[in-house]
């Protein structure tokens, strides 16, 4: 079948991102919309858009029935999830079959199989992909500590049906255990609407290593390469880049070969990722699948040259993957920073606002995937990221370099953002040196913080500001510019 107008079930960058791959292929699109949301950039790029109610206004992505039904009264034939909100639910995937509508994304019993971090970990093992040491609470939930203890500390206690860092807690003692599972289902049940738990062995200082695989529905599987996700605060990916530095290639082959094995015996389709982690001793073990296109994509296509997207609306089509396994080419190096709006130097609390001057920074090898446009207000009542800044290099110093400036280049007045932190983060020793696992930003919180001035910069810093703020300035500036002051960026 040919997909002619989709309906795109999500919302800001990631919405303007597949509605422009949509539009290139000659797709029409439908963007929804909520009144908190009105005025991001997907509904320009969209050719029809179509308004959802709810309260909170998250509510209204997570109404499966209402998106299909605006779906099917704007005439679309296709639902494209995107990423987070429904991506990843079954129920959703399979209503959308049911509806007559295709669904971009694996069938809804592969999102079931893999979707369950315990039945997957059982189909990983099974299929000879190594996990770490577990314990399953349904197998005897009046023992589940015991049996999590007998498996020795740290021990990491999870959600079965989570995923993005919630419902997580890494226990180091007997004592903490108790507290800790009482948390982890809370916050399971809270999240996901599951509180059953898995305990397993928590590995110190893992890199996060995920793989990118896609799959046709005529049999073929193949991957497009790995991606390093360790930098992470509170479980969350703040930066990611491909390849992952000082990784051999015989443990990437390793590590490549088990995720198409996994993904080959699950019958996948479309884009999907696995994701594992690996001990400082070269060891990997399954973490999770992820059953959609992931936030970190833009890595990947950048050393590949691929679109991901049009290959995900190719093979919801019904037509065989563009290339072979051995026709893949990989090049140089890629990064790839969440723009957030959040006080990263005042323990990552989120920020909102209006976004009174947007600056996008531009450059060789820079893409800026952005959600917000000026004037518009950040709220609370979605994820605090906003943008993806990612950079190309023939080298990883030298993308390291471009990412770096063009993270000096990003401004969005009115709202605080955790560029000069990422900055930091690209800045350090052991980043630059690939030294990098999931402990790195706690590791080195210390070296991270911004500088402190000294008396005499200070001093300086207002000699210069009050040189550079005199009338004879600012009346070279534009009006609005000009009562904004000099020091306006």
């Amino acid at each position: 079948m040919t997909i002619r107008k989709l309906f795109i079930a999500n919302r800001a960058e990631i919405a303007l991102r597949i509605a422009r791959t949509a539009r290139r292929m000659g797709i029409d699109t439908v963007v929804p919309w909520h009144a908190k949301d009105r005025h991001g950039p997907a509904l320009k790029a969209a050719d029809e858009t179509i308004e959802l109610h709810g309260e909170p206004p998250v509510s209204a992505w997570l109404d499966g029935p209402a998106l299909i039904r605006a779906a099917i009264a704007s005439g679309c034939d296709a639902i494209h999830p995107g990423y987070g909100f429904l991506s990843e639910n079954a129920g959703f995937a399979r209503a959308v079959a049911q509806a007559g509508l295709t669904f971009v994304g694996p069938p809804a019993e592969v999102i079931e199989l893999m979707g369950d971090k315990i039945t997957a970990r059982q189909f990983a093992q099974k299929h000879q992909v190594p996990v770490t040491p577990s314990a399953d609470e349904a197998d005897d939930p009046q023992h589940f500590a015991e049996r999590a203890a007998a498996i020795g500390f740290p021990l990491l206690i999870k959600g079965a049906a989570g995923g993005g860092g919630k419902g997580m807690q890494i226990v180091r003692e007997a004592a903490a255990l108790p507290q800790a599972i009482a948390i982890a289902r809370a916050e399971s049940q809270r999240y996901f609407g599951d509180g059953r738990l898995l305990a397993e062995r928590f590995v110190e200082q893992p890199r996060h290593i995920e793989v990118q695989v896609f799959g046709d529905s005529h049999g073929q599987l193949i991957h497009l390469g790995e991606r390093e996700c360790s930098i992470q605060r509170r479980f969350q990916k703040l930066i990611e880049e491909s390849p992952a530095p000082t990784l051999s290639p015989e443990l990437r082959e390793r590590i490549c070969g088990a995720a198409v094995r996994l993904a080959s015996a699950a019958g996948y389709v479309n884009a999907g990722t696995v994701e594992c982690i690996v001990a400082p001793d070269g060891a990997f073990y399954f973490l999770e699948m992820n059953t959609r296109l992931q936030v970190e994509h833009p890595v990947t296509e950048m050393v590949t040259g691929l679109d991901l997207v049009e290959w995900q609306l190719r093979v919801a089509q019904g037509e065989r993957l563009p290339l072979k396994q051995d026709e893949v080419r990989w090049h140089g190096s890629a990064i790839e920073c969440r723009v957030l709006a959040e006080d990263a130097d005042a323990g990552f609390v989120p920020d909102t606002g209006q976004v009174l001057l947007l600056g996008e920074p531009q450059g060789p090898g820079i893409r800026f995937d952005n959600g917000v446009t000026q004037g518009a207000r950040v709220s609370a009542d979605f994820d605090s990221m906003l943008a993806k800044l990612i950079a190309h290099g023939a080298t990883r110093a030298l993308t390291i370099a471009r990412l770096r400036e063009a993270l000096q280049d990003t401004l969005m007045l009115g709202v605080t953002l955790n560029t000069d932190f990422l900055g930091r983060v690209l800045a350090h020793p052991a980043f630059q040196a690939g030294a990098t696992d999931t402990g790195f930003l706690e590791r080195h919180k210390a070296e991270l913080r911004p500088r402190d001035w000294t008396d005499e910069e200070r001093q300086a810093l207002l000699a210069v500001a009050g040189a550079t703020s005199q009338d004879s300035h600012a009346s070279a500036l534009p009006e609005v510019f000009a009562a904004m002051g000099a020091w306006r960026n």
